[in-house]
């Protein structure tokens, strides 16, 4: 139900996302969370399959705006925290007071391969549905947009058992990927490029707004 047609969901895994950016370009430092799950895209003789995001949220403005208007992520103000308490990795995600998203995971326990974390779809690429309306309120752009990490370079990956706890929200809807199990966790650091994407689906140009 929160996937636009004509992509089609790749399995049942949401990955939630939090991290720290420490050094982003125009935006300086910042924390965001990206709640995602698999998506393919079958059209123009390609298939394209990568994470769709039903819910992105972050502490810059910045962020908010650029990757609203440019690449049409679902962006909203947050406040989040990523942090090490004792012997805990606990990420916390606060909308209007309340935490919508928390995530715990055991301190490096047990390092791993990379690879592992894209099991269930390469989250590495970033699938959105953009939506942005002429003065009049009719539709001037509606797409299906793609962007892919580059230069990827992961310095350490850790991993073991991990919980997810979510609350309810009128604006913040991850509520609705309810948690069934929490299958794992994941505590990385890298560096990486963030680039200008591609268009995949012009519902405008295809007649359907």
């Amino acid at each position: 139900r929160l996937l636009p047609p004509p992509l089609e969901v790749l399995g049942d895994v949401v990955i939630a996302h939090i991290y720290h950016m420490p050094d982003t370009d125009f935006a300086g430092s910042l924390h965001e969370c990206n709640v995602m799950f698999g998506a393919r895209y079958a059209g123009r003789g390609e298939i394209v399959e990568g994470g769709y995001s039903m819910g992105l949220y972050l502490d810059s403005d910045v962020g908010i705006a650029h990757g609203r208007e440019v690449h049409g992520q679902p962006k909203k103000l947050a406040s989040l925290k990523l942090e090490t308490r004792g012997d805990l990795i606990v990420g916390v995600v606060e909308r209007n007071e309340i935490a919508i998203l928390t995530a715990t995971l055991p301190y490096k326990q047990r390092a791993c391969d990379p690879t592992d974390m894209r099991q269930y779809f390469d989250f590495t690429r970033n699938i959105n549905y953009k939506v942005i309306p002429h003065i009049d309120g009719t539709p001037a752009i509606r797409q299906l947009t793609a962007r892919q990490l580059t230069d990827v370079e992961i310095m350490e990956c850790w991993t073991g058992p991990s919980t997810v706890e979510l609350r309810p929200n009128a604006q913040a809807p991850v509520w609705r990927l309810r948690v069934v199990e929490a299958l794992a966790g994941y505590f990385w650091r890298a560096n990486f490029t963030l680039v200008p994407g591609t268009v995949l689906h012009d519902y405008l140009a295809t007649g359907h707004a």
